[in-house]
């Protein structure tokens, strides 16, 4: 018989209203010079692995991680689009999201830092240096999915994905691999 807290527990989702009240605490994440906090790869569907350095290559994306054997944005002739070969998500929404750590899945993204990933502060093209590689803001919004709004509940889905919220990119950002290098948890974030 399982624990009933522990069932509870797993049902506890951050409400729409708390998500509001929040968000001036988001947007005020530094804009710069901040640090890696978690890394991660994806080695299969539904599997995460928290290294201590992540290889990131323009011709392979994040080493490692099966995006690149089945992505879900191809290009034209079915190959990974490289706009979104690596994710990178504010510490902040993760943190107000992800209340049951033990029981629901990590989100997957690669790179989790406290850094204010809006439109304003990271436009399109926008360059970050992460460790020794070198990481382009996409075009491609970030609006959440399915997996998202089962682990985290709809109203943090709704919150993310609302059109009022777009330029505010609260899911994160994708990027593309500018130049190959190592990722480590601390190294520093830094806009170019």
């Amino acid at each position: 018989m399982g624990d009933p807290m522990r069932k509870n527990q797993r049902r506890k989702r951050v409400g729409r209203e708390a998500l509001d009240r929040a968000l001036p605490d988001v947007m005020a994440a530094p804009t710069t010079e901040t640090k890696v906090d978690t890394i991660c790869y994806r080695p299969g569907f539904n599997k995460r692995v928290f290294p201590e350095s992540l290889t990131l290559t323009r011709a392979g994306g994040v080493q490692g991680d099966y995006e690149m054997s089945s992505p879900w944005l191809k290009l034209p002739d079915g190959s990974p689009d490289p706009r979104n070969q690596v994710s990178l998500l504010p510490l902040r929404v993760l943190n107000l999201v992800w209340h049951d750590r033990k029981n629901t899945l990590h989100p997957g993204d690669a790179i989790i830092a406290d850094l204010n990933t809006s439109h304003e502060n990271l436009p399109i093209g926008s360059l970050l240096q992460v460790g020794s590689a070198v990481i382009g803001v996409s075009d491609v919004w970030n609006d959440g999915c399915a997996k998202w709004k089962v682990r985290y509940g709809r109203e943090a889905y709704d919150w993310v994905s609302a059109p009022e919220h777009e330029a505010l990119r609260l899911r994160g950002i994708y990027c593309w691999i500018e130049k190959d290098g190592e990722v480590r948890r601390g190294d520093k974030i830094t806009k170019l």
